[in-house]
């Protein structure tokens, strides 16, 4: 798939059961640092880790978006080469679905 993600493996450190937050940082050039702060404040009300917080949902949104666009443009390449006409698919589908072979 042409939008795989990038996987990092941490251990965090858990106390009684409990994970332990990470301080992780990182860099912005100058001229993004309004910015930053701009978002910071609306998204976050000041608290740089709550804007973090609050932006994985939105960018875990996107990267599913791209990847089932992606899944769906391969889905169409493939029923175009194997001569299947878009109506018929749910219909195989369906057939596939309870054991059959769909087709």
């Amino acid at each position: 798939m042409a939008a795989e993600t990038r996987r990092r493996k941490t251990k965090a450190v858990r106390d009684h059961g409990k994970a332990q937050a990470q301080t992780l940082g990182f860099s912005v050039q100058d001229e993004e640092r309004p910015v930053l702060d701009e978002l910071v404040d609306y998204f976050g009300d000041g608290n740089r880790s709550a804007y973090l917080r609050a932006t994985y949902r939105v960018m875990k949104s996107i990267m599913l978006a791209e990847q089932l666009r992606d899944l769906q443009a391969y889905g169409q390449q493939r029923t175009a080469e194997l001569g299947i006409e878009p109506a018929d698919v749910p219909e195989r589908i369906r057939g596939f679905l309870k054991g059959g072979e769909g087709t």
